[in-house]
């Protein structure tokens, strides 16, 4: 399967994005070149598949060489790969306001800027969730338990990312013990008991109309997502109007502006207003300037 993109597309700069490629179900190889991860296409069915990007050409290459997959199953999975790489996102005018910059016209000229997601929203906020308040060790730690532990196994013995039924069949304490979430687990189990019970819709955030604000109050009406993960689940969306500021960011931009002094949120929240829409993602091309080079 293959997908042709737009000229400003750059695999290896989507993937390197943010810590996503690091977290199953997603693999990738040492020079991130390259990108695995799992399609659920039903309940059942579970395809293994490979991302690579030749010759200007985005392939899809599934691995499970048993599975048989029918036209509209790869049409399927091919709209999947452009949701995840984000492939059909307008930067133009990203890219203008990059190249005024002198310290950010790197940007375009390693076509940044797109940053990878998984294949469902549910998926990226529930990742989002277990990034709060611990370190990025104890996320993968969380991660890898939820898919190895609750995850569909495919023919080639990787596990899927496990759907919002399948988790909300389990207790509190089950999830505390099992995924090690710990005061997460309550917040996790609502969430996924919602979504089968129908009480909330998380795969229609990336298309819904409404206005950022709105939605950004949706997210934070989520329980075990607040400013920092509302602000961060919305750039995977495509709106950047919030920065989603950790003690990481804090850090990194102290170190980039300010000499290494700690300073406000306030502060960094004016330092990047005059970007208007974009300011969110100019912030994370700054803070992450050092992955790229």
């Amino acid at each position: 399967m293959t997908i042709i993109p737009p000229v400003d597309f750059n695999l290896q700069s989507t993937i390197n994005s943010h810590g996503w490629y690091d977290l199953p179900p997603f693999r990738t190889n040492e020079h991130k070149s390259e990108l695995e991860t799992i399609i659920s296409l039903s309940k059942l069915k579970h395809v293994h598949i490979r991302i690579r990007e030749m010759n200007s050409v985005v392939e899809i290459v599934p691995m499970n060489k048993t599975i048989r997959l029918s036209k509209t199953e790869k049409e399927k999975i091919k709209n999947i790969v452009r949701s995840m790489l984000r492939i059909d996102e307008q930067l133009n005018v990203f890219y203008l306001l990059c190249k005024k910059e002198k310290h950010l016209r790197w940007v375009p000229k390693r076509q940044a800027g797109r940053i990878l997601r998984s294949p469902t929203m549910f998926e990226d906020i529930v990742k989002m969730m277990f990034t709060t308040n611990c370190s990025w060790a104890l996320t993968k730690i969380m991660t890898e338990h939820l898919t190895h532990k609750l995850g569909a196994k495919t023919s080639d013995g990787l596990f899927s990312f496990p759907a919002a039924e399948t988790i909300a069949k389990k207790s509190e304490k089950w999830l505390r013990k099992e995924i090690s979430c710990g005061y997460r687990a309550p917040y996790l189990l609502k969430l996924c008991k919602d979504i089968s019970n129908k009480k909330i819709d998380v795969e229609s955030f990336r298309s819904s109309d409404i206005s950022t604000e709105e939605l950004y109050e949706k997210l934070c009406s989520i329980k075990g997502i607040g400013h920092y993960a509302a602000g961060n689940i919305l750039k995977l969306i495509g709106r950047y109007d919030y920065l989603g500021i950790d003690s990481w960011v804090r850090k990194r931009f102290s170190e980039l502006h300010k000499n290494g002094r700690k300073v406000s949120d306030d502060v960094i929240e004016q330092h990047y207003n005059r970007y208007g829409t974009w300011r969110g993602l100019i912030c994370l091309m700054e803070v992450t300037a050092d992955w790229h080079t």
